[in-house]
């Protein structure tokens, strides 16, 4: 079969990525660089062929003849008829579902079948591009305006500074991307935000910040006053919240790497603290559908314990009365709930609220776990 210009690059980027074995979205990223010449008609067929088979990975393995190259793997995946697969019960559930075997039987167990079938549906379909309005220099109903015409997007279901995409768009190369109008967040990330209900003056600690989206998020109702202190062990992600502080506007955030002085002197004192813990992904992973296949039981326990250690240690820094915000992008229980019990078992806490708890929806949020604690 003669190859298309469009399969000759995703055999050439295969070649490179299972070699490599460093995150998708980084991967194509690095091969877009190394191929500047590809027009938007190529990178999205490049794209969206390399997310589909990676998605229906087990699917694939499954019905592709051992052993295969990325060409075969590639025809196989081109001649699948999802629909009529996904009804043959001679194919395992779990490979039907595109997901590991392991992760299925836990799903199970804490939804039920028919809802883990329809969330695997859920998982394994493209995410809707969204991006949160910055209240520090617009709103939403502004840059909606601003694109009308241009580009089909619309508001957010639930959160109050959302906007959806219909596709995806080169977002970061906009004027108002760069004027820092709007930052890259789904929705269900910018719902966990929204429980920090920090006052203008509050001392804020983002324990876990990541490259601060969260923190990005909150800051506007801070009015510029207060102080917002970002910490991860992660300088890369550090840098990157700095140059994000900067491009919003926020002038109350600061910087704390491990080892800041700033970090001891924060105990006891803080009037909130939000843990965005490591966790599973298992919310996001149509975002990241390689996460799925990396995954693997033993990290998940692994992970648990660390949660509960950062938990541990975050909530040294509140004062009494303070607030915690224990977060993950999980839709496992054993993240989720079952820390939610060891938290109150374990420390002088009590649950503000039900805590939120948001499965992915298909034109709507990832799946986050929230809860809201106030220290005693």
């Amino acid at each position: 079969m003669r190859l298309s210009f469009c399969d000759h690059h995703i055999q050439a980027f295969f070649l490179l990525y299972d070699s490599r074995k460093i995150p998708l979205d980084l991967a194509l990223g690095n091969y877009f660089r190394a191929h500047k010449s590809l027009g938007a008609k190529d990178r999205k067929c490049i794209g969206d062929t390399t997310y589909s088979m990676v998605r229906w990975k087990s699917l694939i393995d499954h019905l592709c003849p051992s052993p295969a190259t990325s060409i075969d793997r590639l025809h196989c995946f081109r001649s699948l008829s999802l629909d009529s697969i996904l009804q043959d019960t001679l194919i395992p559930e779990y490979i039907r579902c595109g997901i590991p075997e392991w992760l299925f039987h836990k799903l199970v167990a804490d939804y039920g079948k028919e809802k883990t079938w329809r969330l695997c549906q859920t998982l394994n379909t493209p995410a809707s591009p969204t991006i949160r309005a910055n209240l520090l220099k617009t709103t939403r109903e502004a840059l909606l305006e601003k694109w009308k015409g241009q580009f089909p997007a619309s508001l957010c279901k639930y959160s109050p500074s959302g906007i959806r995409f219909a596709q995806r768009l080169p977002l970061f190369s906009l004027p108002e991307f760069k004027e820092g109008l709007f930052e890259m967040q789904d929705e269900g990330s910018q719902l966990v935000a929204s429980l920090i209900a920090a006052n203008p003056g509050d001392s804020v600690l983002d324990f876990c910040s990541g490259s601060g989206g969260k923190a990005l998020a909150f800051a506007p109702q801070m009015k510029g006053r207060g102080q917002i202190y970002l910490h991860d062990v992660r300088p890369s992600v550090l840098r990157e919240a700095k140059q994000r502080l900067k491009r919003a506007g926020i002038q109350n955030g600061q910087i704390l790497p491990p080892g800041h002085g700033q970090l001891s002197r924060l105990k006891g004192k803080c009037d909130w603290v939000l843990i965005d813990v490591p966790c599973s992904g298992t919310g996001t992973m149509r975002r990241n559908p390689d996460q799925k296949w990396n995954l693997e039981a033993p990290m998940l326990q692994q992970l648990i314990e660390k949660q509960q250690q950062i938990a541990t240690e975050a909530i040294a820094y509140l004062k009494p009365g303070g607030r915690l915000v224990y977060a993950t992008c999980s839709i496992l229980s054993e993240e989720n709930q079952s820390q939610v019990e060891r938290l109150l078992a374990s420390h002088p806490l009590s649950l503000e609220t039900s805590p939120l708890s948001l499965l992915p929806e298909e034109e709507g949020p990832d799946g986050f776990f929230a809860a809201l604690f106030r220290k005693k």
